[in-house]
């Protein structure tokens, strides 16, 4: 009888699953499972960023006229969310993640129907639950090991996509929380300010090597099990990094492959250049290049260990577009067809720091000393108003003029903070162009490298790269059945029993969450949102899988074999 409700609880959302994945296996060859997965997600990354990081790098070098992805560019990924052709990083990768496109904002869970502006089909009465993820279903399904490498804080929206389950990217609380009870195995990236220090002990607890701002740390240690954090939020732009203190990206990707690779049933490793995205809403071309020639160099690293271990699949794709960056734009002294490689890129491989890190040295350097610096870093001085710009600025702090006596000249392209100021700067000495500083809803390229060469090749949508990666760990359909299972409405799991929301008993540092409390003639369990352990009268049970509270619908959802404690 179990069985039968399970399966028919699952119905609505298995026709939807069913019906893309229909569509999905259309026109496509057999995929090959593999032991390993590597997904690499350069964020807000366009198709002519890419071509922007491929000019700069043969700029520098003539020689080096390809990137380390460019052999295996196989196609491109219409990505969008639920209801709107442009997306948000949240919707986008967790499309990647779960199958299904969502709202903006929604991490790894079920959007909210907007009517006639739904792009998909969406069942209503799933609202707001959490969906089940490619790397969850490869831990609990599969017995995988797990890790993340990011330049971003680690609950940020892309990594969060692949580990935890909010309708708000924002709850970086919860999320942490979340990814810390998710028991991934290697947690490399940006955010020693979210790992509050009861989440630091939980992770000590159960055995692993936990590293702040500790590089020497993070290298020399023998564990299997890690989370290696630098600076309070993200971490800086390549350009920027003080190498001393700071990996790269490629070092971090080399380290955690080295760590899941010791595992015997395989890994699912998510890789994410994050500061790709935050360099295009900066409009900073110097940034958008060097981080993503950062990217490359750790996609090389992915690739060079697949083809020798030959059970290993990459997948390198963005989630959505960002800024509509451009080689050429008007304005220029010389017509595009003739403007030289010289007129295009010259001044642009002159800068030595990106607008955030030359807005950094600037806080550092005495107004007398400004023109000094900026010939060092970008080989030019500031006009006059270019100067009386930045004294204008509300957070220089060295300007010569009293804070309440500056103005913001908000007619000007010079408005707004100083890292704003700068990139600004940086986009009127270039022939690099914008024309947004937002999202954009173009595709985006796809790369993978696959030992028997089943890649996705042509035009995929969102969700059909969800049923490739499903594919490669021999998923295919299954990760609707795996969220009716780990994620059922605890009205449902506990029917017939007696249960209690209390609020105000979970505590955090930032708020009080309810706590689930069923009982059963004398025994009582006790359940906290977002961690993976449940009290059963005084025992500490640990679940494979996160349990996740949504208020809007009041509502615990969780595994259905919690009922089996009290049965």
């Amino acid at each position: 009888m179990k069985k039968i409700i399970l399966l028919l609880s699952t119905i609505p959302f298995l026709l939807i699953v069913f019906t893309q994945a229909l569509h999905a296996g259309e026109l496509r060859r057999e995929v090959k499972p593999v032991r390993n997965v590597i997904l690499m997600i350069p964020d807000g990354t366009s198709p002519s960023a890419v071509s922007l990081a491929r000019w700069y790098q043969r700029y520098l070098n003539p020689e080096r006229q390809r990137l380390a992805i460019d052999p295996y560019i196989c196609g491109t990924v219409l990505t969008y969310s639920s209801d709107a052709p442009i997306g948000d990083s949240a919707p986008t990768t967790s499309c990647y993640m779960t199958g299904m496109p969502s709202n903006t904002g929604f991490v790894a869970t079920y959007p909210v129907s907007s009517g006639k502006a739904d792009l998909v089909p969406v069942d209503p009465s799933r609202a707001y639950m959490p969906l089940a993820t490619v790397l969850e279903a490869a831990k609990i399904m599969r017995g995988k090991k797990t890790g993340l490498v990011v330049t971003c804080h680690f609950p940020h929206a892309t990594p969060a996509d692949c580990a935890a389950h909010s309708y708000s990217r924002e709850e970086y609380g919860h999320i942490a929380m979340q990814m810390v009870h998710q028991n991934l195995d290697i947690v490399i990236g940006g955010g020693i300010d979210y790992l509050k220090p009861d989440l630091r002990s939980v992770l000590r607890q159960r055995g692993y090597g936990v590293f702040l701002d500790d590089m020497k740390g993070m290298r020399s240690y023998a564990g299997d099990k890690m989370w290696a954090l630098y600076r309070p939020r993200e971490m800086p732009y390549d350009l920027d990094r003080d190498t001393a203190s700071i990996p790269s990206l490629e070092e971090m990707t080399h380290i955690a492959i080295a760590k899941l690779n010791r595992s015997e049933e395989g890994f699912f490793l998510m890789v994410e250049g994050s500061k790709v995205d935050w360099a295009a809403h900066a409009n900073d071309p110097v940034g958008v290049a060097t981080d993503l020639l950062a990217f490359d160099r750790a996609c090389a690293t992915a690739l060079e260990f697949a083809r020798q271990d030959g059970q290993t699949a990459v997948i390198i794709v963005s989630d959505h577009g960002n800024s509509g960056i451009s080689i050429g734009k008007r304005g220029m002294a010389k017509s595009y067809d003739t403007a030289t490689a010289y007129d295009l890129f010259e001044q642009l491989c002159r800068f030595r720091l990106t607008a955030d890190g030359l807005a950094k040295r600037l806080a550092e350097t005495p107004v007398d000393k400004v023109q000094e610096l900026m010939r060092e870093v970008c080989g030019f001085e500031l006009k006059p108003e270019e100067l009386r710009a930045l004294y204008n600025s509300p957070d220089y702090e060295h300007s010569p003029i009293p804070l309440e006596e500056r103005k913001q000249i908000r007619e000007s392209m010079y408005s707004g903070s100083l890292s704003t100021f700068l990139a600004s700067i940086y986009g009127l000495k270039t022939a690099i162009g914008f024309t947004s500083g937002g999202h954009t809803g173009e595709e985006v390229l796809l790369a993978a490298y696959h030992p028997e060469d089943t890649r996705p090749m042509g035009m995929y949508m969102n969700y059909e790269l969800n049923d490739y990666l499903c594919q490669l760990f021999d998923l295919r359909g299954q990760l609707p059945a795996l969220t009716d299972r780990i994620f059922a409405p605890h009205t449902d799991v506990f029917q017939g029993m007696k249960f209690t929301i209390v609020r105000g008993k979970g505590k955090t540092d930032e708020s009080e969450l309810p706590v689930l409390e069923v009982t059963k003639g004398s025994r009582k369990l006790r359940i906290a949102p977002f961690t993976n352990t449940v009290v059963l009268d005084k025992k500490v049970i640990e679940l494979s899988s996160v349990i996740i509270y949504v208020d809007k619908t009041d509502t615990f959802y969780l595994p259905r074999e919690l009922r089996l404690l009290l049965d």
